[in-house]
């Protein structure tokens, strides 16, 4: 045994303290305290855990742990020497340039940006300006200031000829006359009916009264509300009757909102009312005939004639 070793292997007795105790004070293990107390490092970690290990013994045993491993350093090894090394500055290497070098690289970057620039010129006037004067010098051509013409020669028979050789046959174009438009004017009131010229004179117009919607008492005579019966019924929905207007045709109908009179496709005004209605057509420069007893509209459409 060391002395060390006996040295704390007293101070633990005169404590009353057994290695056990020493292990759950100092969290070392009691083989490792049996072999400081026995002077046999080898068997702990290494130098350091010696030092440290003696250390924490004597506080355990109530010992000076500084003053314990100064009277037995010569048992204990010295604790080794920390190396402190210090870091390299590694320079990171110079870019050499030389002066040549770099003049012939902005020389290359200048002439590069030109050449860039006058390439975008010369397409702009490629397929812009070229381009334009190209279609306005084909129009020029193309299109001729005057057209040269040949007056027209007499051949001696009547005929004329364009060019002196060929006579011109080509038929004349004729425009068909334009028909002037139905118009349907309010002329003046005859007895009861309201009396209309129908236009233009000297046209033929078609007169139709169609019922739509229901049933409606229709009288149609010819000249005046005493001339020839033409219609007289309670006409159906449905029912067109059609006329020529070579004269004053008198039209009586029960409901004017359910029949639609028209010349030529042009409406005549009836009022558009649930009631009856009587009109007198005249076609313009003919006469007007003077209404006589009129016939009236049955007030019920639905026995016998309608108002």
């Amino acid at each position: 045994m060391s002395d060390l070793g006996e040295l704390l292997r007293k101070a633990r007795d005169q404590r009353g303290l057994t290695l056990d105790d020493i292990q759950e004070t100092t969290k070392i293990r009691k083989r490792y305290l049996e072999a400081i107390e026995s002077g046999d490092h080898t068997v702990l970690p290494g130098p350091f855990y010696v030092r440290a290990f003696v250390k924490n013994y004597s506080e355990a045993v109530g010992l000076d742990p500084d003053e314990v491993l100064r009277l037995y350093q010569h048992e204990v090894p010295a604790a080794p020497v920390e190396q402190i090394a210090e870091p390299l500055v590694v320079r990171a290497p110079r870019r050499v340039k030389s002066q040549s070098s770099e003049r012939l690289g902005k020389i290359g970057f200048n002439v590069v940006m030109w050449s860039f620039l006058v390439l975008i010129v010369v397409v702009i006037w490629v397929y812009v300006i070229n381009k334009d004067n190209g279609d306005s010098k084909q129009l020029d051509e193309s299109t001729k200031i005057t057209d040269a013409s040949e007056p027209p020669v007499d051949n001696g028979n009547g005929t004329e000829t364009g060019n002196g050789n060929t006579p011109s046959n080509e038929p004349t174009a004729t425009i068909p006359p334009t028909e002037a438009p139905t118009t349907v004017t309010f002329g003046s009131k005859v007895g009861k009916a309201d009396q209309y010229d129908i236009g233009p004179a000297g046209v033929s117009h078609k007169v139709e009264v169609k019922v739509v919607g229901g049933r409606s008492w229709l009288e149609v005579r010819s000249g005046s509300n005493t001339g020839e019966k033409l219609y007289s019924a309670n006409a159906e929905d449905g029912v067109v009757e059609s006329y020529e207007l070579t004269g004053p045709i008198y039209i009586n109908v029960g409901r004017a909102d359910l029949t639609e009179i028209t010349v030529n496709g042009v409406i005549v005004p009836d009022g558009d009312r649930a009631g009856s209605k009587k009109l007198l057509l005249t076609p313009a420069g003919g006469n007007t005939s003077t209404e006589g007893g009129a016939t009236e509209a049955p007030a019920n459409n639905d026995t016998t004639k309608q108002e």
